[in-house]
C-alpha cells in the first residue's frame, strides 16, 4: 500500500516546526569576494577550532587539488574508491559485460562505469553532487542504473572533493543514506595550464596517456574558465598474470566451461553405454553418452560415431579465463565551461555546460551455445530443440530432440571460437547544462542571501555488441534442412566437427552484431533564501528556506534480435519509466549558550524536508544536531538523521532481465566431482535424481524491478570529538596536531535488494518452504532451469562503526616540512537480514559476491616539501578477512580447509611513493613521478570470487605496481 499524500496545511505546519543545520544558514557562496569551506555551495559551518582540519558539525572529509594529484590515478572513481570508508562498487577492474549478466539489483550491468559506494550500504545510496546539484545517474546501455558514474565527471575539471560521511536525506533529500559526494569544479584560474601523464604497470602493459588543457580569465566583474580533457586507458588481460589466467587458482581447465571447441554432448541411445544416473538399484540403468572428441581434433570432412569420441571429462573442459580482462579499456574525452559575471556588488549569475564522451570495452571468452533439457538459460529456442538426423553434420544418425514425450537430448554444449571472443563496446555521452543567479541584500544590520539555479543533464549510451549468437537462427540451422533451406540466408549449422568447422557463412547465419541503448535525464530547479532572523541570548537565529523541483526520466532498449528472445547471451527486455518530485525544506539554527562557564559555545541545529514524489506520495526527514565547542581545542559533536530512498527507475521499472551467478547447487555434484551437500530426500523431493551434476559453476537467475516497491526508511546517528591540543602547536616538534573520533551508526528498514540468491537456494533446499523455492524450476534430469530472484523491500540492514583521523604537521627544518595524515576506518557490526528473517552473508571480515567488509581499512601519508622538491609516502592497508570456497575450489591448494571451505584472505598493506620538482619555467613547470603498490603485492587469492581469482573493488589488479609520470605547466 503506498502512502497517502498529506494536506498542504499539513505540509505546511510541518514545515514551520523545522530547524536546521548551523552551516546551512550561512551565506550561499553568494559573496564573491569570501572564500568559505563550502558543501552544496553551502557553508557548511563556520571555524570554531582554528587550529582544526576538521571542524564542521557533522565529519566532512575534504580532498584538495594536492591530495588528488598525489595519488597519481586519473579517474575520479578510482580515487574515492581509495577512502577508508567507502565500500564495493563497480570500476573499470571490473569486466562485467558477457561474465555476470545483469546485477539482481536492478542497475543493469554498469560496464565501464565507476561508482562510489560509502559505509558498505551500496552506491545506490551514496547521493553524487557536482557544484551542489545532483549529478545524473549512469548509463551504460544495459539497464537503468541508480548510481552515479563518476567515468562522466573529468578530473581535470575537479578543484575538490567533499564528503560527507552522514546521512543526508532532510539536506539533500532522497538517495543521501550512506552520506554525500560533492564534487568542486575549478573556477577561480588565472592563465592557462597544460597536463601529460603516461603510466604502465611494471609487466609492461596497462599503458596509461592523458591530456589535460585549463584556462581561465579574471576581471573584477567576472570569471572564465575553460577546460579540456583526454585519457586513453589500455588492457590488462587476465592471460598474463598467473592468478587470473584459469577459472580457479591453484587448479586446471577442471574447473573450465562444459562448453568447449569441441563440444559436449549428453544424450540417450540405445548404443550409449548403461549408466546408473540415479543410484538408484531398484531403477534399470540408462543408457547415456557423455562424450566429446579429443581436444583440438577437427574433423571437417565429418565425424564418426562412435569411433572419433572419447567420454568427457575434466580435461575436456574449456579454460574461458583467458579471454578476460583485469583491466578494461577505456578512452575519456570531456570539455567543460564554466563562466561567472557580477552585475553588481550583490548580484551574479552563472553559466555552466560539460560534454563528456567515455568509450570502454568488456570482453569475455567466446560465446557458449548450450541446448537441451539441461541448458539452463531460461530461453525456449535453446531448452526446445531439435536437431534433425538429416543435419549433415549430425554423427549420431539419430533426432536429438528436448521435445516431446521422449527426449534423449541433455544437454549440448559447443563453444564457437571461429567467432572470436565477445566484444562489448560502449559510447557514453553526458550532458550538461546549468545557469542561476545569486545575489544578497541588506535588511536592517543583517544581510539575506538568495540563489535560483536549474539544469538539464543526460546520459546517452550506445552498446555494440560482437562474437554473440542468434539462437533463433541456430536452432533453425541444426533442424530440418528443408526448413532452413526455406528460410532466406540459413545454412546448416555444424556443431560437431570441433574447431575450425563452422564455416564464416555459418557465422554470417548464427552471429549476428547486437546493438543496445539506454539513456538518463535529469532536470532540476532549486531555489534558497538564507540569513539571521534576529538575535538570542547566545547568538543570531539563522534560517535558511529553499524548494526544489527534479524530473528524472530513464530508458533502456535492447537489441530488437534481443527483445524478440533469440538473443543467445543474457536474455533483457525494454525498460522505460519517468517520475518527478517537488521538495520544500526549511533550517534553522539556534545558538544555545554563548562562551561562559560551559565553554565557548552550544549550538543546535534540526533541519528537516517534505519530498512529494508522484510515484509513491510525501515522505517528510528531520535531522538533529548539537555541536559543543567546549573550548578553543575541543569539539564534541552529534547528529540524528532520519532518512529515504525512493526506489530509482529502474528497480520500479526494470524488465525480467539474466543475471548468470556464481552457484553451488546443494543437490547436486559438483563441477569436480564433489559430493552434494543438501538434504537428500528434500532434493529428492525437489525432482533432483541421485547422481545429477552440475554441469558449469554459473546459474541462470532471472532478475527484474518491482512497481510494489515502497521507499527505503533510514535512521543514523553519530557521535566524536575533534580534539586539537594547544600543547601540540606551535612547538618545537609540532606546528599543530589534529584527533578526530567518530561514531556512527546507519539502520535501514525495507531496502531495496533482492535476496542472494545462494541463501535463496540454500533456503529453498534445507526447508522446501515456498517463500525460497517458488520461482526454482528443475528440468528432468535435476538441473536448474529457471531461477526467480526479483527486487523486494528487504527486512533490514544495520551497520555501525568508528573512525579515527590524525593530522600532524610538523615545524619545517632544514631537510623541508612534513605532514602525516592517517585516517581509520573500523567496521564493527554489519547484518543484513530478508524480510522473513533470513540472514544475508554479509558482515564484517566477511568476503561474499566480489565485495568484501573489512574489520579494518586505514590510510597514511607522509607528504614532504623543501624548496622546489615536494614527495609523498601512502600506505594503504586492509585486514584480513575470510571466505567460504566454491565447491569447484574446495581441491584448490589456496583453499585452507576443504572440508568446511573456510579460506583465509590475508591483510594486505599497499606503499606508494612520489617525488615531484617545481623548475622556474615560464609560470612554473611541476614533473613528478610515483610508483603506486611499490612492492607489487599481489591481491589474496579469492576463491568465491566470479572472475579472476581476486575482489576487483577491494584490491589492486595481480601484477599491479604501476609507474607514471606527469608534467603540469603553468603558462
Amino acid at each position: 500500500m503506498k502512502p497517502s499524500r498529506r494536506h498542504v496545511l499539513a505540509k505546511a505546519i510541518q514545515l514551520s516546526l523545522l530547524v536546521a543545520l548551523p552551516g546551512i544558514a550561512a551565506a550561499q557562496d553568494a559573496a564573491p569576494r569570501k572564500d568559505p569551506t563550502t558543501l552544496d555551495s553551502v557553508q557548511v559551518t563556520g571555524t570554531r577550532i582554528k587550529k582544526a582540519e576538521i571542524e564542521s558539525q557533522v565529519p566532512v572529509q575534504t580532498l584538495n587539488r594536492d591530495d588528488i594529484e598525489r595519488t597519481g590515478l586519473t579517474s575520479l572513481g578510482d580515487i574515492v574508491q581509495e577512502l577508508t570508508g567507502a565500500g564495493s562498487a563497480l570500476n573499470t577492474k571490473f569486466n562485467s559485460s558477457g561474465n555476470f549478466g545483469f546485477s539482481p539489483n536492478g542497475d543493469g550491468i554498469g560496464a565501464g562505469s565507476a561508482q562510489v559506494d560509502l559505509r558498505h550500504l551500496g552506491p545506490k545510496r551514496v547521493l553524487v553532487l557536482v557544484d551542489g546539484m545532483r549529478w545524473v545517474n549512469e548509463s551504460s546501455a544495459s539497464g537503468v542504473g541508480a548510481a552515479t558514474d563518476l567515468n562522466t565527471i573529468p578530473l581535470a575539471i575537479v578543484e575538490r572533493i567533499e564528503v560527507l560521511e552522514d546521512g543526508a536525506s532532510s539536506l539533500y533529500g532522497s538517495d543521501a543514506i550512506a552520506g554525500v559526494v560533492n564534487i568542486i569544479t575549478r573556477r577561480n584560474f588565472e592563465g592557462g595550464q597544460i597536463s601529460l601523464n603516461y603510466g604502465q604497470y611494471g609487466k609492461g602493459d596497462g599503458e596509461l596517456q592523458g591530456v589535460d588543457l585549463a584556462w581561465g580569465y579574471n576581471t573584477d566583474r567576472a570569471n572564465l574558465f575553460l577546460g579540456l580533457s583526454y585519457v586513453d586507458q589500455d588492457p590488462v588481460f587476465s592471460r598474463d598474470r598467473k592468478v587470473s589466467r584459469v577459472p580457479v587458482p591453484g587448479l586446471g581447465v577442471e574447473t573450465g566451461s562444459s562448453a568447449t571447441p569441441n563440444g559436449r554432448f549428453i544424450f540417450t541411445d540405445p548404443r550409449c553405454p548403461a549408466v546408473d544416473s540415479d543410484d538408484d538399484p531398484s531403477t534399470p540403468p540408462v543408457n547415456m553418452c557423455n562424450i566429446t572428441t579429443p581436444n583440438g581434433s577437427s574433423f571437417p570432412n565429418g565425424v564418426r560415431f562412435p569411433q572419433d569420441f572419447i567420454p568427457f571429462g575434466g580435461a575436456n573442459r574449456y579454460n574461458f579465463a583467458a579471454e578476460n580482462m583485469l583491466l578494461t579499456p577505456s578512452k575519456r574525452t570531456g570539455a567543460f565551461g564554466q563562466f561567472r559575471y557580477h552585475f553588481s556588488d550583490n548580484v551574479q549569475g552563472y553559466l555552466k555546460a560539460l560534454y563528456n564522451r567515455r568509450e570502454s570495452v568488456n570482453q569475455a571468452a567466446p560465446e557458449p551455445i548450450f541446448l537441451g533439457l539441461d541448458a539452463g538459460t531460461g530461453n525456449p529456442w535453446s531448452e526446445r530443440i531439435t536437431i534433425s538426423r538429416l543435419n549433415p553434420y549430425n554423427p549420431f544418425g539419430i533426432d536429438l530432440t528436448s521435445e516431446g514425450a521422449n527426449p534423449n537430448l541433455i544437454t549440448l554444449a559447443r563453444r564457437p571460437v571461429e567467432g572470436g571472443p565477445r566484444i562489448f563496446e560502449q559510447q557514453v555521452d553526458t550532458q550538461y547544462v546549468a545557469g542561476g543567479l545569486e545575489g544578497s541584500f541588506d535588511a536592517g544590520d543583517r544581510t539575506f542571501f538568495w540563489d535560483v539555479n536549474a539544469a538539464y543533464s543526460r546520459n546517452k549510451a550506445d552498446q555494440t555488441n560482437r562474437g554473440s549468437y542468434n539462437i533463433r537462427n541456430i536452432n533453425i540451422a541444426l533442424g530440418d534442412p528443408a526448413v532452413c533451406a526455406a528460410t532466406p540466408g540459413c545454412v546448416p549449422l555444424n556443431l560437431f566437427g570441433g574447431p575450425g568447422t563452422i564455416t564464416p557463412q555459418m557465422l554470417s547465419w548464427i552471429s549476428p552484431v547486437i546493438r543496445d541503448r539506454s539513456e538518463q535525464k535529469l532536470k532540476t530547479f532549486t531555489a534558497n533564501f538564507s540569513g539571521d532572523l534576529f538575535n538570542l541570548w547566545a547568538g543570531p537565529l539563522s534560517f535558511a528556506a529553499g524548494y526544489e523541483y527534479r524530473k528524472y526520466e530513464g530508458s533502456y532498449s535492447p537489441d530488437p534480435i534481443t527483445v524478440a528472445g533469440y538473443y543467445n547471451g543474457t536474455q533483457s527486455l525494454p525498460t522505460r519509466g519517468t517520475y518527478d518530485v517537488n521538495e520544500a525544506y526549511v533550517e534553522l539554527n539556534l545558538p544555545l549558550i554563548k562562551e561562559g562557564s560551559f565553554g565557548k559555545s552550544l549550538d543546535l541545529s534540526l533541519a528537516g524536508r517534505y519530498s512529494d514524489y508522484s510515484t509513491f506520495g510525501g515522505q517528510f526527514t528531520p535531522k538533529y544536531g548539537l555541536r559543543w565547542q567546549v573550548a578553543d581545542e575541543f569539539l564534541l559533536r552529534t547528529t540524528y538523521a532520519e532518512g529515504f530512498r525512493a526506489p530509482s527507475i529502474g528497480e520500479l521499472y526494470g524488465s525480467a532481465s539474466r543475471a548468470d551467478l556464481q552457484l553451488s547447487d546443494p543437490c547436486l555434484i559438483s563441477i569436480t566431482g564433489s559430493p552434494p551437500t543438501g538434504n537428500r530426500a528434500n532434493c529428492a523431493a525437489l525432482g533432483v535424481p541421485a547422481g545429477a551434476a552440475q554441469a558449469n559453476s554459473q546459474i541462470s537467475v532471472q532478475t527484474g524491478g518491482n512497481s510494489e516497491l515502497e521507499p527505503e526508511t533510514a535512521r543514523s546517528f553519530t557521535a566524536g570529538f575533534v580534539y586539537s591540543p594547544a600543547w601540540a602547536a606551535d612547538s618545537a616538534w609540532s606546528d599543530k596536531f589534529d584527533f578526530e573520533v567518530t561514531y556512527y551508526r546507519h539502520s535501514l528498514e525495507g531496502a531495496v535488494q533482492a535476496i542472494d540468491a545462494q541463501t535463496q537456494l540454500n533456503l529453498c533446499v534445507q526447508t522446501l518452504d515456498p517463500l525460497y523455492c517458488n520461482g526454482i524450476t528443475r528440468s528432468s534430469v535435476g538441473g536448474i532451469s529457471s531461477f526467480e530472484n526479483k527486487l523486494t523491500n528487504l527486512g533490514s540492514i544495520k551497520t555501525s562503526g568508528w573512525d579515527m583521523d590524525f593530522f600532524w604537521t610538523l615545524p619545517e627544518t632544514s631537510f623541508g616540512q612534513f605532514k602525516l595524515a592517517w585516517q581509520n576506518t573500523w567496521v564493527t557490526e554489519y547484518e543484513a537480514v530478508g524480510a522473513a528473517g533470513q540472514r544475508q552473508p554479509r558482515r564484517p571480515g566477511v568476503e561474499v559476491n566480489d565485495s568484501a567488509i573489512p574489520e579494518w581499512s586505514s590510510n597514511a601519508v607522509l607528504s614532504w616539501k623543501r624548496n622546489a622538491w615536494t614527495g609523498s609516502w601512502t600506505v594503504r592497508h586492509t585486514s584480513e578477512l575470510t571466505e567460504t570456497c566454491q565447491a569447484s575450489a574446495l581441491e584448490s591448494p589456496y583453499c585452507d580447509n576443504a572440508v568446511t571451505g573456510a579460506n583465509k584472505l590475508s591483510a594486505i598493506t599497499y606503499h606508494d611513493l612520489q617525488l615531484g620538482y617545481h623548475f622556474e619555467l615560464l609560470k612554473g613547470l611541476q614533473v613528478t613521478g610515483g610508483v603506486n603498490n611499490l612492492f607489487d603485492k599481489d591481491p589474496p587469492v579469492c576463491l568465491s570470487c566470479s572472475l579472476n581469482g581476486y575482489d576487483a573493488s577491494t584490491y589492486d589488479i595481480p601484477g599491479g605496481r604501476f609507474f607514471y609520470v606527469r608534467a603540469d605547466l603553468r603558462f
